[in-house]
């Protein structure tokens, strides 16, 4: 019927130019994509390795002039203090705790290009959110050896009072959030955070560390898409370091590595070698400085590896060869790519190097001598922080602890308390 009363003209047009399905268009607000009519998976290796960005090779030389960040020479040798330092800290605390001084470590061993790399390329007011492999980043921002030491020792001087896990340093004062141990926690944070300073619109960036093996959790998903559909200055800084404590990545994932999913969230991603501190250092300041003017997330993958054990409770040689780690301590490691940089400059010496070493040393161990011979914090800041005025089920609970150790006073040293009151 409907045919039959449109006009004779229409129904010409009509009959000489029939419908052709291939011209119509997805209307579907889910993609942007076309038809097609013949069926077809997507292969997982449809797109070639993402490539890895470097600026020198293993040997400290710049491969192209052009991507040299031309940083002074003070500049350079900070880098390379800070990342030997960290090295004779992370040394003298694993000893510790196989001495059984302290309860557990988790040392930086090869990954220190990344730490100081990313840090120095951020805004001293960028918030950082780190997971617990991050400590160069804290050391350049400022952090002294006496408070590395106090929060490893839980001693009278740790900022976090004594109640946290050896190596969850954090720092208000130095923008950094105390890092906590459950994994990817901190990337909804980190999205939440981010959010909250552009709608300030405080020309800030929030960067967010994590592992490999974290970009599993699902809180990793929920930080990365937030982020990307709430249009955040976040910097996202993965250190892909080859295993998830016994993990290898062969077996955490099946796709290209972390920096592949930046297109599947809709960010923009790159991938470095995390062993060049100067492509770090090019990466992130550039993300940086996007991430802050177009309000926008990144990713950046960095490719490094994990020498040391993971941690403490770890014993690697259970799951890789001994000559696999030697490759990566004696023949690609950032400290010894950076020195190659500034001898081939006439920046730094064999006596540089022994006076350094020596002065360095001498500097951690006392640290770690004032640190070992403090007081623990006072027994009542385990109920302090977590109300303004202390509730009835606290207040019940600080009487029985102090009736407890009233009554088997033996088993507890007070005398080894920070100014003990009760």
């Amino acid at each position: 019927f409907l045919i039959q009363s449109q006009p004779s003209s229409f129904r010409a047009v009509h009959q000489q130019q029939p419908f052709d399905s291939s011209l119509e268009k997805p209307q579907f607000p889910g993609a942007s994509a076309e038809f097609v009519d013949h069926l077809e998976f997507i292969q997982p290796n449809v797109i070639s390795g993402i490539p890895i960005y470097r600026v020198m090779d293993r040997q400290g030389k710049i491969v192209n002039p052009s991507e040299d960040p031309q940083l002074s020479k003070e500049t350079v040798l900070n880098f390379y203090q800070n990342m030997t330092l960290l090295n004779t800290m992370d040394r003298i605390l694993y000893e510790s705790q196989r001495q059984g001084r302290i309860s557990f470590y988790m040392t930086n061993y090869g990954e220190e290009g990344t730490h100081l790399g990313s840090a120095a390329a951020l805004d001293p007011h960028d918030l950082v959110f780190g997971q617990y492999r991050e400590a160069g980043v804290l050391m350049y921002r400022g952090f002294p050896l006496d408070l590395f030491m106090a929060q490893c020792y839980a001693n009278a001087d740790d900022l976090g009072k004594g109640r946290q896990m050896p190596v969850h340093y954090g720092s208000r004062d130095l923008n950094f959030v105390t890092i906590s141990s459950p994994l990817a926690t901190q990337l909804p944070q980190a999205a939440g955070a981010a959010y909250a300073m552009k709608r300030e619109n405080l020309n800030r960036a929030v960067i967010c560390y994590f592992g490999e093996g974290a970009a599993s959790e699902g809180d990793a998903h929920a930080g990365l898409n937030f982020s990307a559909t709430l249009e955040c200055p976040l910097i996202f800084f993965c250190r892909n370091n080859g295993y998830a404590i016994s993990t290898p990545t062969s077996e955490q994932y099946r796709g290209d590595g972390i920096a592949a999913r930046g297109p599947g969230y809709g960010m923009l991603s790159i991938r470095v070698d995390g062993n060049d501190v100067f492509a770090v250092y090019n990466a992130t300041k550039e993300a940086r400085r996007r991430a802050v003017a177009e309000n926008q997330p990144f990713l950046i993958e960095a490719m490094t590896y994990r020498i040391g054990h993971h941690s403490t409770s770890d014993d690697s040689s259970a799951y890789r060869s001994v000559d696999e780690v030697n490759y990566w301590d004696k023949q690609d490691h950032p400290i010894s790519r950076l020195r190659h940089y500034m001898t081939a400059r006439g920046w730094w010496s064999e006596d540089d190097e022994r006076s350094w070493r020596k002065q360095s040393r001498k500097t951690v161990m006392e640290a770690f001598e004032r640190a070992e011979k403090r007081l623990k914090p006072n027994p009542e800041l385990l109920f302090t922080d977590v109300y303004q005025e202390m509730t009835p089920n606290l207040d019940k609970q600080r009487e029985s602890l102090w009736r407890h150790v009233q009554q088997y006073k033996e088993h507890y040293p007070l005398d080894l308390y920070d100014k003990y009151q009760h």
